[in-house]
């Protein structure tokens, strides 16, 4: 089963919606505008990710897989430094496709946000739930994200998009470190996913990511990559089939059971989706 472990739904808000400032992703994106791309991909489910920091976002996405059953689970928003979190993750856990929470980290000036205490307790809160966290991150914000994941041991971690490292001058340097320690960690995960907007947006070339592939597949391992699209995010740069393709070719010389997990049987563990 190949599962799209990272994809988005959003009705498109100019007012909201202001870092959307390509033309191409700047409408609808539902999930009839999803099924058939993954049908034609040979892909047989999905995660959908909160794009927008609020509870209607979450409410917005659940009703969505309710709806559509490829639509395998969601990650959603609950404001995990609010004193009341966990009453709004008891609510929020009376849906089942509800597998995780994230948080838009990148867009926070502070670099050390996630080693917030009210952040914290919020995080400590997952476990009760069984939810998985998604670390959204720029590279300066790594050496935060290793602190962080060392005080929470038994939490279910992911790193979005490796992290954004700087695929178009191929810079390893620092990020490489911090990813390395990342992985040491057997209960973080990473995703191979968000690289052509890192890139180059129209001259990428496929060869420009194998060097960060290459570390996050010696850090991690096969048994905690998962592939994920990031559409439509991903249509700035590149057709869905280009962004499969990436990691199908770079992972092609892996035995096809490991080609199996990084394809799917990682999301499906990792999320619990089955």
């Amino acid at each position: 089963m190949i599962i799209d472990s990272h994809q988005h739904f959003w009705i498109f808000d100019p007012a909201r919606d202001t870092w959307m400032t390509d033309n191409s992703i700047r409408r609808n994106f539902l999930p009839a505008d999803l099924a058939p791309v993954l049908e034609a991909n040979g892909v047989n489910g999905c995660v959908a990710v909160q794009a927008d920091q609020s509870e209607a976002e979450t409410d917005f996405l659940l009703q969505l897989a309710a709806e559509d059953d490829f639509i395998k689970g969601v990650v959603g928003w609950v404001d995990l430094r609010s004193p009341n979190v966990t009453e709004r993750l008891a609510h929020f856990s009376q849906y089942p496709l509800l597998k995780g929470v994230r948080h838009i980290v990148q867009g926070e000036p502070d670099k050390e946000f996630l080693l917030r205490e009210d952040f914290g307790r919020g995080i400590a809160a997952l476990k009760q739930f069984d939810l998985a966290y998604d670390i959204l991150i720029y590279p300066h914000q790594l050496p935060a994200a290793v602190a962080f994941a060392k005080k929470f041991p038994e939490q279910r971690f992911v790193v979005d998009h490796l992290a954004k490292p700087d695929f178009e001058t191929g810079e390893l340097k620092g990020w490489e470190q911090h990813i390395r320690a990342l992985g040491a960690m057997p209960h973080v995960h990473c995703k191979l996913s968000g690289m052509v907007t890192e890139a180059d947006l129209q001259n990428w070339q496929q060869e420009d990511f194998i060097p960060f592939l290459n570390v996050a597949l010696e850090a991690f391992g096969p048994g905690r990559l998962m592939f994920g699209s990031d559409w439509p995010v991903c249509l700035m740069a590149a057709s869905y089939p280009q962004v499969k393709q990436i990691v199908t070719d770079y992972i092609a010389t892996l035995s096809a059971a490991e080609q199996a997990q990084i394809m799917g049987g990682n999301a499906a563990a990792f999320y619990k989706l089955i």
